[in-house]
């Protein structure tokens, strides 16, 4: 009796190993990798891996080339470097292993229990303006979604001068007659990465989602565009952000070689050897001085072989699920007023130097006639502007081409106030902003990530809009519909237009497009040859 108590007490423990078993050891294409569980998850993240060699000496300015095999055991239980970047935002934190040349680095975290289970995969994409961002930033912790069933990346690229120049030299020494774009292609060099080697990490190949917030949300729309990756994904997910003008549009090749021309006289670099050369630190800070010409993607033929706009309505891109969205005060009112006060005559003035002959028209989809509708709508103009439009044309473009459902949203939660919150004698010197959601404030919300951002007192509302958001992320990267168990219907687009939008916030609510004449118009302003 005594005997069979203890086997079945044996088998009893087993059982319960196994259950609990975690990833920790995983066989990539390259090399054996450990990385690290959490027990109160049960997620495993593997973090620093590289999917490329690093692109410095000669590899600076080449597409990303295969990562060299290593043997033994690589430990994956820090992240890797960061890209080559200025402290540009305040509020990036980072955990990266300092920051580097040497940046080409992913990091994986993984629910499954073995590499059989084939479960859902989401690679993200960070913002930043294609000069700053990085992989290792809070906001953009993949345990919480990993917690949702869904294998969760992020990946580094390259950025700047680093990521973006352009030059003749490069062109012609190019296999593909191209050149910029490296960052973009960084990201490619990812997706094909995920491809080898995602099902080791319980991944599945097949249900690739990409995603991305500002320059993260511009490269999921380039990647949608690109031959070299559209077959790599099944999803794709954008927050704020469209490679479409005037949002961070791609330029002519031959204006970027010129960029790279004028940026290599201006540094005394008369070859491609001799750029090559300087260290990157000093390319960093040579690149950073004012009136330096900028580094901007590039339609080089390759990567890029027409502009997003024309890819997109052609319906030669990727043809799968969109969510795509943006937030209802991307920037503030003194965006577009540039220091007048907010009245109905100085925003009658500031919409004649910015339209013309057409500002009454403008005035009619974006009306003043007191302070508070001037800094509604100035709001909404210096939003649109900046991104709003762009990130509109991009879903409208895929609801006429795509032949995939388009979910579009509008996140409108502002942030709670900060826990050390400055005196607010100096604010009330202001008018009172438009209560709206800025730029890249829905981060942490999608990404279940509010708790780890401590700069903010968040509030059970907040809490709640986060489970909502996040819950539509992971059901669409698991389906690539939304819509679930406990949360309002979220109705795709039809029509072949963006006709209906989810209202984000603490009563999320779908609602009719109010505002389609507002992006008509922008449309023939930033179409016009």
């Amino acid at each position: 009796m005594r005997k069979l108590c203890f086997t079945l007490l044996v088998l009893t423990l087993a059982a319960h190993t196994i259950a609990i078993a975690q990833i920790t050891k995983v066989k990539s294409a390259n090399g054996e990798l450990e990385g690290t569980a959490n027990a109160t998850t049960s997620v495993s993240s593997f973090k620093g891996i590289p999917f490329a060699q690093p692109p410095v000496g000669n590899l600076r300015w080449k597409e990303p080339q295969p990562v060299q095999n290593w043997n033994g055991v690589r430990k994956a239980d820090h992240f890797g470097p960061k890209a080559m970047q200025k402290n540009v935002f305040s509020d990036m934190v980072f955990r990266s292993d300092g920051t580097s040349e040497d940046c080409l680095y992913l990091n994986v975290w993984t629910p499954a229990k073995s590499s059989k289970e084939k479960l859902p995969v989401l690679v993200y994409f960070y913002g930043g303006g294609f000069v700053a961002g990085d992989g290792s930033e809070l906001r953009y912790d993949g345990e919480n979604m990993a917690q949702k069933g869904i294998v969760t990346l992020t990946v580094n690229y390259r950025l700047g001068v680093f990521g973006f120049m352009a030059h003749p030299e490069l062109t012609a020494e190019s296999p593909h007659h191209a050149s910029g774009d490296y960052g973009l292609l960084d990201q490619h060099a990812a997706l094909l990465w995920v491809q080898k080697n995602i099902s080791a990490f319980g991944g599945d190949p097949k249900r690739v989602t990409i995603a991305g917030e500002s320059a993260g949300s511009i490269a999921v729309c380039a990647q949608m565009a690109s031959p070299l990756s559209k077959d790599l994904i099944a999803g794709a997910i954008g927050e704020s952000g469209a490679m479409i003008k005037p949002t961070l549009p791609a330029i002519p090749l031959a204006d970027g070689e010129k960029n790279g021309v004028a940026f290599a006289q201006k540094v005394n670099a008369p070859s491609l050897a001799a750029l090559r050369a300087i260290p990157a630190d000093q390319l960093l800070e040579m690149a950073s001085k004012q009136g330096m010409p900028p580094m901007a993607p590039t339609v080089e033929g390759y990567f890029l072989p027409k502009n997003t706009t024309e890819i997109f309505a052609a319906g030669d891109q990727a043809r799968v699920p969109l969510l795509v969205g943006w937030n209802s005060a991307e920037v503030p009112y003194p965006s577009l007023m540039w220091g007048d006060a907010p009245t109905p005559e100085n925003y009658v003035k500031k919409l004649k130097q910015l339209y013309g002959d057409h500002a009454d028209e403008v005035l009619k989809l974006y009306p003043g006639t007191t302070q508070d509708e001037v800094i509604k709508s100035a709001t909404e103009l210096a939003s649109d502007r900046f991104i709003a439009y762009s990130t509109w044309k991009w879903a409208d473009l895929q609801a006429q081409t795509g032949g995939k459902p388009v979910y579009s949203y509008i996140f409108g939660h502002p942030r709670p106030a900060m826990v050390n919150a400055a005196s607010a004698d100096a604010a009330n010197k202001m008018p009172p902003s438009y209560a709206g959601a800025s730029h890249a404030s829905e981060i942490e919300y999608a990404l279940g990530n509010l708790a780890s951002n401590k700069v903010f007192a968040w509030t059970p509302d907040d809490y709640k809009v986060s489970a909502t958001m996040e819950n539509y992320f992971a059901n669409f990267i698991k389906t690539g519909n939304p819509n679930g168990a406990g949360l309002p219907e979220w109705s795709a687009n039809k029509g072949n237009s963006v006709s209906q939008y989810m209202i984000i916030n603490v009563n999320t609510t779908l609602q009719p497009d109010q505002n389609r004449a507002r992006y008509l118009f922008l449309d023939q302003v930033y179409t016009k040859k």
